[in-house]
């Protein structure tokens, strides 16, 4: 496996403060299947996927007392199981798979996330996550490129909640705001300037100029801020030699059909 940065769990953590409606069960089930199908003892795995069905149930409904029992033996049994392989053997590599899922089911689940990174990929372990924050209207693959590629938890999921909510609009705009937001650079003025655009009924070859002129091609919108100025629309011109979104609709839409 290609060598990878391990985020802390700090990192991880921010994820459940980002959703109150942050799912453990999806999580502990997601992330557990994913650690236990690396655990190299067949009995060991065993071991922790009885377990982690437990926790999960337990999760599913906390206030079973039989389920809280149930799940507290289970993880017990598994902890003592690995601390004893590991005074065997003294391989604590060997043996950071097993560790990492102790830690999920003990509930430490940006502890295991953080260790997991060792032997998953962090796409991986994102998609789980970002799975688990169960919000509305979110665009999950947004979020999990943008988390990928090195943007911060807080910046990836504040534009995977925007774009999502925002996915009734023409597809040639949502690829910019997609864009834009791979770039750091989509803000709510950003967002509200192309929702003005999103409105306009632009043909395929207006849409074209659209996305040229919100790329910032800037032959292209001195020609378009030019022929605002023949038709009288000076101040639209000037706006859109300023990089004022706004006037983007506008200049494409007095594109001839």
């Amino acid at each position: 496996m290609t060598e990878q940065r391990r985020h802390p769990a700090s990192w991880w953590a921010q994820f459940h403060e980002a959703s109150e409606r942050f799912d453990t069960a999806f999580l502990t089930e997601g992330l557990g299947d994913l650690i236990n199908a690396k655990i190299a003892s067949p009995l060991l795995r065993r071991e922790a996927e009885i377990a982690t069905d437990i926790v999960v149930r337990h999760l599913n409904k906390p206030n079973s007392a039989e389920l809280t029992e149930r799940s507290d033996k289970a993880v017990d049994r598994l902890v003592q199981t690995v601390q004893r392989l590991e005074e065997r053997s003294g391989d604590a590599f060997e043996l950071a798979a097993a560790h990492a899922a102790c830690h999920l089911l003990e509930g430490r689940v940006a502890d295991a996330a953080s260790e997991a990174e060792d032997f998953l990929t962090t796409q991986q372990i994102l998609r789980v996550f970002v799975g688990a924050l169960r919000m509305e209207r979110f665009d999950n693959d947004l979020a999990v490129r943008m988390l990928a590629a090195g943007h911060s938890p807080g910046v990836a999921l504040a534009s995977g909640s925007v774009v999502g909510r925002y996915s009734w609009w023409p597809s040639w705009l949502t690829k910019v705001v997609r864009d834009r937001a791979m770039e750091g650079r989509l803000d709510e003025q950003t967002v509200e300037a192309l929702d003005r655009c999103a409105y306009a009924e632009l043909s395929p070859a207006q849409a074209r100029i659209a996305r040229r002129l919100l790329a910032g091609e800037a032959a292209l919108i001195e020609a378009s801020a030019t022929r605002l100025e023949t038709l009288d629309e000076r101040n639209a011109a000037q706006l859109l030699r300023e990089g004022d979104l706004t006037a983007v609709a506008l200049a494409a839409r007095l594109i001839p059909l």
